[in-house]
């Protein structure tokens, strides 16, 4: 058995920017970067036409809102506007520490998140309870290319893990995401139906039932 963890919303609370349009306005011009007068319909519209289930990271999506106002800008500003944009404040959820620790104690263990800014999980895990090493894989739809329920990303998490995609149990607390592990074989633990406080006597029950 291995075990992924959704991160934002299950692991851990991170903060976003409750107008993101405008957070990323004031980084853009922080950095020299003319923001056109209709930035909030620019950053709305969808600028790249990317296959069902794929990523769009969010400096790219930047990058060509602004281009379609034939706005000029340093090659890096869209990254680093971004990333600054969505610097976020930490907090560890209670039960988070002890369900990663029981997962380890069954098999390898991997975070696997839909993030579409970069940095952003790094970022995050400094912040929170957890070091890099509690986990032995990170898998993120900005890395990979493909956002949950999408099963591509699930199959990448399971190949990280080194296990079969039946044999991984996924955490999180979005049924319509987190629950997309099932199309590849494997077992949604959503928080709606299972407390992140008991994910490790739901782990043990598994393990004790043979679902290792």
């Amino acid at each position: 058995m291995a075990v992924s963890f959704d991160l934002f919303g299950t692991l851990v609370t991170a903060d976003r920017p409750t107008d993101p349009a405008a957070a990323v306005a004031t980084e853009l011009e922080a950095r020299g970067v003319e923001v056109p007068e209709d930035w909030q319909d620019a950053y709305g519209e969808a600028h790249i036409d990317a296959p069902e289930g794929a990523e769009v990271p969010l400096p790219a999506h930047v990058s060509r809102a602004l281009a379609s106002r034939e706005v000029s800008y340093e090659h890096n500003a869209t990254r680093r506007a971004v990333v600054a944009a969505f610097d976020p404040e930490v907090e560890t959820r209670p039960g988070a520490v002890d369900a990663v620790a029981a997962a380890r104690e069954r098999g390898p263990v991997a975070i696997c998140s839909n993030c579409s800014v970069p940095e952003l999980v790094g970022r995050t895990l400094v912040r929170s309870a957890f070091e890099r090493d509690d986990f032995d894989a990170i898998v993120t739809s900005v890395g990979c290319g493909w956002r949950k329920p999408a099963p591509e990303i699930f199959d990448l998490t399971a190949d990280e893990l080194g296990v079969d995609p039946s044999d991984l149990v996924h955490v999180g607390d979005d049924p319509r995401t987190d629950g997309g592990v099932e199309a590849v074989g494997g077992t949604a633990l959503l928080l709606e139906d299972h407390p992140l406080e008991s994910i490790p006597s739901r782990l043990a029950a598994r393990a004790e039932s043979g679902g290792q």
